[in-house]
């Protein structure tokens, strides 16, 4: 099922390709895609094109910064309609909650958890495409970046930044973004923060104008259908690398039942274990792909309780084993 999202979604794009020094007409049609279906922020455009557009963008741009500088001027006001409810939230807790609850108005493509281990909290996102996108993903982690500086003011910064691709050759953008320590080739993408500063009273928050703006927010219609098999699957791919991605797990996560969920994927003609191992089949090429992964991490990264277990499974997948994978992309770079 195609996704669809808002065109807002590639909101300043002209603005950093003429940055760049790019002409961004070829780009747009090698995309599918043209400057009239930009100019409506509520336009709703093909997730995978926006992508595309992206790493077209940073490849003839010579830019491995490009969505990365696209977040960097991006607003609270880019939401749409669903900034009046984001921004009168209690805390940033609440406003990131009600972005992972309003998802299918926002971006379905983009999976969102927040993982809390003490005093410390992950916001964990994965962009879920059907290739990986380094633009799309340092876009997004950078959108959210900006919506926790929204709330909680420009002094904040979070502990660390963290991207599972490798560092670009130059980190002045990263730097001057973030002003944290930013992890590359980390097992997860996402940010962490202090707990503490997600619960942080929101200084411009009033329970009155989040009544109004809800009532809203609720007439508004779907962007896309809505997908059971989508919703588990963004939900696989966050928790899988977390050890936790039981049938149980989640169809909690995504506030249902076992039963429901497994008789939803039914009558959709999905199931929970195919959903599974498309997932652990993207995830294990990207990890089998960084070097600078052991492969008892990647089994371990995929749920397997040994490198033995993970290597025959990976073996039936794909043809060959991990090692030998992983020797022959790495030969073709």
């Amino acid at each position: 099922m195609r996704t669809l999202v808002r065109a807002a979604a590639l909101t300043n794009f002209f603005e950093v390709a003429a940055a760049v020094g790019l002409n961004p007409q070829p780009l747009l049609r090698q995309a599918g895609l043209n400057r009239a279906l930009l100019t409506d922020p509520e336009q709703r455009i093909p997730v995978e094109a926006c992508a595309a557009l992206l790493e077209a963008a940073a490849q003839a741009g010579n830019c491995p910064t490009f969505g990365l500088r696209m977040a960097e001027s991006r607003q609270l006001s880019d939401f749409g309609v669903m900034s009046l409810l984001i921004s009168q939230q209690p805390t940033l807790r609440d406003a990131v909650d009600t972005i992972i609850r309003y998802r299918h108005l926002v971006n379905e493509s983009v999976a969102i958890l927040l993982e809390s281990v003490g005093k410390v909290v992950m916001i964990r996102q994965e962009v879920v495409l059907e290739a990986p996108s380094r633009q799309g993903t340092e876009l997004a982690i950078g959108v959210m970046f900006r919506l926790c500086r929204a709330l909680l003011g420009t002094h904040w910064h979070p502990l660390t930044v963290n991207f599972t691709h490798a560092a670009p050759p130059d980190l002045q953008v990263h730097r001057r973004l973030f002003g944290c320590p930013i992890e590359f080739g980390s097992e997860f993408n996402g940010i962490v923060c202090l707990a503490a500063d997600l619960d942080a009273p929101n200084p411009t928050g009033d329970p009155a104008m989040a009544r109004h703006a809800q009532r809203l927010v609720d007439t508004l219609p779907r962007v896309n259908e809505a997908s059971i098999g989508r919703d588990v699957r963004n939900a696989v791919y966050l928790m899988l690398p977390m050890g936790r991605a039981t049938c149980e797990a989640v169809a909690q996560g995504l506030g249902l039942s076992q039963r429901t969920m497994q008789r939803q994927l039914d009558e959709a003609q999905e199931s929970f274990t195919d959903i599974l191992n498309e997932v652990r089949r993207e995830l294990a090429q990207r990890y089998v792909g960084n070097q600078d992964y052991s492969l008892l991490r990647v089994a371990e990264l995929l749920g397997y309780g040994s490198a033995s277990s993970f290597t025959r499974w990976f073996s039936a997948q794909f043809g060959e084993a991990p090692v030998v994978w992983r020797r022959r992309h790495a030969a073709s770079r």
